[in-house]
């Protein structure tokens, strides 16, 4: 995709890494404090997608670092056995940190990636400073579709869920399209600019995929687990950033995370989906970049 911010394009950003096992794709800009962008779950998503509209702007005060996870984008990291899919990324992440020399960093996650920088938070307290979390799941794989949390609002399964397993099932232009209007509230960021992108993406991930994974809301392999109580060990300050209008995780989600993390507090952002940092950058900028530099 073509996307520009501040000058910053995918390729110009694009670096990749070896280690422990592991090729780790990730994109970089900035100096100054380093903070770990973990991406959304879904057919195509990278962590470019989603975080083009904010490296930019955070880079300027920020080091930014968007990790591709394992069976997104260009990273290939197999999981360990019995490992879910989040507690992949978040081992990934600190591999990554340690190749690059990172003692700590903030940790940054929608989505998929907003619950594996919870799980980061209580798996790895001593190298986290702050984390920013949200719209995601508070369990490590098939909650929402398995009914593996009490959840009081949201469906089980989500339109969001359902409108990704259409597009696992038949990779066609037309599901791609219907599964990022299911995801972006406004629908006139579903552009065939976006389609394109996300469909190509797909395509070069499953091809770049060392074996079949299933996926699902907030990502993952291996059995239903619930977070919960290790939500406790978070002790890191924690901000929830949710869209009023996800189809694919209900912010009553991100309440519930409240109620969990001691140190934390949560935004909803008005007409706003499952992709806040692409559908609301210059509002999710703002609160990261604000909350980041408190002291």
């Amino acid at each position: 995709m073509t996307t520009r911010t501040r000058a910053l394009t995918e390729e110009g950003t694009s670096k990749t890494i070896e280690a422990g096992g592991m090729k780790i794709h990730y994109h970089e800009a900035g100096k100054g404090d380093p903070v770990i962008f973990l991406h959304s779950y879904g057919p195509g998503t990278t962590a470019w997608i989603t975080y083009c509209r904010n490296i930019g702007p955070l880079s300027k005060s920020f080091r930014c670092i968007l990790m591709d996870m394992a069976g997104s984008g260009r990273t290939v990291a197999p999981a360990l056995p019995g490992e879910t899919g989040h507690y992949t990324a978040a081992r990934t992440a600190l591999t990554l940190m340690d190749a690059l020399g990172i003692e700590k960093a903030s940790v940054v996650g929608n989505s998929m990636g907003g619950t594996s920088a919870l799980v980061f938070g209580f798996q790895y307290p001593d190298r986290v400073n702050k984390i920013v979390t949200g719209s995601c799941h508070h369990s490590t794989s098939q909650s929402s579709r398995d009914g593996g949390e009490p959840y009081m609002i949201a469906n089980r399964p989500s339109e969001g869920n359902r409108a990704t397993a259409d597009v696992n099932a038949n990779p066609t232009k037309e599901n791609f399209r219907r599964y990022l209007k299911v995801h972006l509230d406004n629908e006139a960021l579903v552009t065939d600019e976006l389609v394109d992108y996300v469909s190509k993406s797909h395509a070069a991930a499953q091809a770049n995929r060392p074996a079949p994974r299933r996926q699902a809301g907030g990502g993952g392999g291996g059995g239903p687990h619930s977070n919960l109580h290790d939500l406790w060990n978070v002790k890191a300050p924690t901000l929830i950033i949710y869209g009023r209008y996800d189809r694919m995780c209900s912010y009553e989600i991100g309440l519930t995370i409240l109620n969990y993390v001691a140190n934390s507090r949560i935004v909803v952002l008005d007409n706003c989906g499952h992709w806040p940092p692409y559908e609301k950058p210059e509002e999710y900028n703002a609160y990261v970049e604000s909350f980041l530099k408190l002291g």
